[in-house]
């Protein structure tokens, strides 16, 4: 991303400079967070049988089945959308600090694996929080903006993640959530159905 012309960086002052990219990183901000909802919204439109079994796939850019997948994939597949591959940026981070991710308490793994650390919930939450915004999880609807990523705990202990869309619910004005829970994606008013266990913000370069 390059918020500002070549002329400009020539010709400011560096404290200028620092100024125009406080300025500008807002609004690089909300357009991407606008793009993964729109990415995200898209993914409603795919018929996706509901499957989290193990798949030996390539690397980078390597993706399940088109037509499987949880809820993981979404988030995986609206980011890829954009160009932005987290099966990648994942394994990178997890191959170098290993001892940060939650791998070997959770799954007894001693080394990372491309093929399925991006498409758990736990590894996404850690790496949101080392590269991401990790915000306060609150009751207040307002706290969770377009593009936000959110996890909650459902029933029987399992994690979830899903998308805040640009949509609210026209009774309860919740942001509505882009996930696939089982039946496939959808857009729909889960938000403070299940307890939420993280909230945050990611975009490239920030």
């Amino acid at each position: 991303m390059k918020p500002f012309s070549p002329y400009i960086a020539q010709h400011c002052t560096g404290s200028i400079l620092v100024i125009l990219f406080l300025l500008s990183t807002p609004v690089l901000a909300d357009a991407f967070q606008t793009a993964l909802v729109t990415a995200a919204l898209e993914r409603t439109q795919h018929s996706v049988r509901y499957d989290g079994s193990y798949h030996s796939i390539p690397y980078p850019g390597g993706d399940v089945p088109p037509n499987t997948g949880v809820c993981t994939d979404l988030v995986i597949r609206s980011y890829r959308a954009l160009d932005l591959d987290l099966q990648q940026l994942v394994h990178e981070d997890i191959a170098k600090h290993f001892s940060e991710y939650p791998s070997h308490r959770i799954w007894g793994l001693t080394r990372p694996d491309p093929n399925i650390d991006h498409r758990r919930v736990p590894i996404l939450q850690t790496f949101f929080s080392r590269h991401g915004i990790a915000l306060p999880v609150t009751q207040n609807a307002a706290d969770y903006q377009a593009g936000d990523l959110v996890t909650w705990r459902l029933p029987g202990n399992l994690p979830h993640i899903g998308i805040v869309s640009n949509q609210l619910d026209q009774g309860s004005r919740t942001p509505l959530i882009v996930h696939n829970i089982g039946a496939g994606p959808v857009v729909e008013d889960i938000l403070f159905h299940y307890q939420i266990t993280g909230h945050y913000r990611y975009w490239p370069d920030r």
